[in-house]
């Protein structure tokens, strides 16, 4: 089972190089696997699936390409784009993925995350995610204008900045004992996430087991990714004008 792993995207109109370097993963190292694991914050953000911009369209058809190729698609939501729904999944051809989402890959037990639930001493943003992953509060949002949804996503982005600003460090990294709770309760798997935008293997030993965490990189004119062959551990590399490494 050959798989690669990506996340933090944040593809919008103003990131070109981002999503030259998107459209190109697709058509290079995407090809050359079974599935490609996104998790989560694909885009910059997304306001629901009504929302038919230009750049939803040019990447809605180039993850159906890679789908006609043969490769599985699968999509886990993030914070940025936890809106995104079936509709446009039917349109990529892409299958949504719970968060956390147990996976075996060639026999490997595997978990995904896009990791923001393992940041539990930001307890402000804990509350907000819970609120907002709620299906009623989306059924609700998703039926206001969409011009109106859009502003208040602005709004949000804006103050999630401004908060971001105020906050340590430290309280925007995963919570080691929550880490080491999600491993036991799945039975300690490999964990693979995202969202830190702290790119790193890590090794937790939990009631005497090792487990390792692979938190993968954040996307700018280059693209991270972690690829998993199963004839030995994963490997994390870059595709794009920046060496591997």
């Amino acid at each position: 089972m050959s798989a690669l792993f990506i996340s933090d995207l944040h593809l919008c109109e103003q990131r070109p190089g981002t999503l030259r370097a998107f459209f190109a993963f697709l058509q290079g190292p995407a090809r050359s696997v079974q599935a490609l694991y996104i998790l989560g914050d694909l885009f910059e953000y997304w306001a629901g699936d009504d929302d038919a911009t230009p750049l939803g369209n040019a990447v809605s058809d180039a993850l159906a390409a890679l789908a006609e190729t043969g490769a599985s698609v699968f999509f886990l939501p993030g914070n940025r784009d936890f809106l995104l729904g079936e509709s446009f999944a039917r349109r990529a051809r892409l299958r949504i993925l719970p968060d956390p989402a147990p996976i075996d890959l060639g026999g490997e037990a595997v978990l995904l995350s896009h990791g923001d639930i393992l940041c539990t001493d930001d307890e402000h943003y804990q509350s907000f995610r819970r609120l907002v992953r709620d299906p009623a509060w989306q059924r609700a949002f998703l039926e206001r204008p969409l011009a109106q949804r859009k502003q208040v996503i602005e709004d949000l982005r804006s103050q999630s900045e401004t908060a971001k600003q105020e906050k340590a460090m430290e309280i925007m990294d995963v919570n080691a004992s929550a880490v080491e709770a999600l491993l036991r309760k799945h039975g300690y798997p490999t964990l693979i996430h995202g969202h830190t935008h702290r790119p790193a293997h890590h090794m937790h030993v939990v009631d005497g087991r090792s487990c390792e965490r692979w938190v993968l990189a954040d996307w700018h004119d280059d693209a991270p990714y972690l690829r998993w062959d199963g004839a030995g551990p994963p490997v994390a590399l870059r595709f794009g004008p920046k060496p591997d490494g």
